[in-house]
């Protein structure tokens, strides 16, 4: 033994019963970084900008993922804007290379200079930029927490998670939009309705199913090819939609019987968080062994020297 990651966690079932816990569930709130995307994306949607620019599935998807730079996730975005009429400087996540290796080594290969367009938040941003052009928000300060486009996702985030907008912490989030927090157990009451739809208005529930339905059909818009979110709900076959945030942070929503499931590395360290994510999935009977049998390689990760060899691993363990 090395390092230990503690991990809270808090689920769902269908009736919206706590059905597992570790941590305070109901009491210190946890922000939920880049897994509120899906609700960002569901606020846009709502507000009409499918119809409005015509809007695919995959580029509803990157709306919603944290995506890794390669060049169907850029193609997607400047998509996005180009449907919306706005120039790719209007992005203001900032830059950084992308998270995808390969994708990365092809630009610098290239000599092609890096853009906010490769951000992983950049879908999102072109999203809200959208939102911002529906509302005749000004796109300028759409970061701003006094943007309208800014009031109303936070309103549609409040509203899936059970709690009061007045009384939800916010801050700044990696890419600069404001960014919410919420207990455990209502974050995973957000996600157990991004899963059945249930429990939310008439409105709230489609725009949702829109979501849900574009991060399942193009899961590697969400976050990239081999990346844990995609392998998840390529194993799950059309019955898991999960997002992973920051700072060690992921959610899962479970579609039949109807679960929700978040959870948050309370050290920040990401590479805790697939093992634990499976290990609580497992317990609560979400996985079956075919599904578990693909899944194998992120349950119990191999860790490698600089050599190549294998000289241990990471696992979950309960207590």
């Amino acid at each position: 033994m090395e390092s230990i990651h503690a991990v809270a966690a808090c689920a769902v079932d269908a009736q919206e019963k706590t059905v597992l816990a570790y941590g305070d569930a109901d009491g210190f709130p946890v922000f939920l970084r880049s897994s509120a995307k899906p609700f960002i994306a569901a606020a846009v949607i709502e507000a009409g900008a499918r119809e409005r620019f015509g809007l695919e599935p995959r580029e509803i998807a990157v709306m919603a993922g944290s995506h890794g730079g390669q060049s169907f996730h850029v193609e997607a975005v400047r998509s996005i804007l180009q449907k919306i009429e706005m120039p790719e400087d209007a992005l203001q996540c900032g830059v950084h290379p992308p998270y995808n290796a390969a994708a990365a080594l092809e630009l610098e290969r290239a000599g092609i200079p890096l853009t906010p367009v490769y951000n992983n938040c950049s879908g999102k941003h072109a999203g809200i930029l959208a939102l911002c052009k529906i509302m005749n928000a000004d796109a300028r300060t759409y970061l701003e927490l006094e943007n309208p486009a800014e009031h109303l996702i936070l309103d549609f985030c409040a509203r899936v998670s059970d709690v009061k907008m007045a009384e939800m912490p916010v801050a700044i989030d990696g890419c600069g939009i404001p960014v919410y927090a919420a207990p455990l157990r209502n974050a995973a009451l957000s996600f157990l309705r991004l899963a059945t739809l249930n429990g939310v208005s008439a409105e709230d529930a489609a725009a949702l199913r829109i979501v849900r339905d574009a991060m399942m059909a193009f899961p590697e818009y969400v976050s990239g090819t081999g990346e844990f979110d995609a392998r998840l709900m390529e194993a799950g076959g059309g019955s898991i939609v999960c997002k992973a945030g920051a700072e060690g942070v992921h959610g899962v929503g479970v579609l039949a019987p109807g679960l929700g499931l978040v959870c948050k590395v309370l050290d920040g360290t990401a590479r805790a968080r697939g093992p634990a994510v499976l290990a609580l999935l497992k317990s609560l009977g979400a996985l079956s062994a075919a599904q578990l049998t693909k899944l194998a390689d992120l349950e119990r990760p191999i860790v490698y020297n600089r050599a190549g060899r294998a000289v241990g691993d990471i696992s979950a363990r309960e207590g």
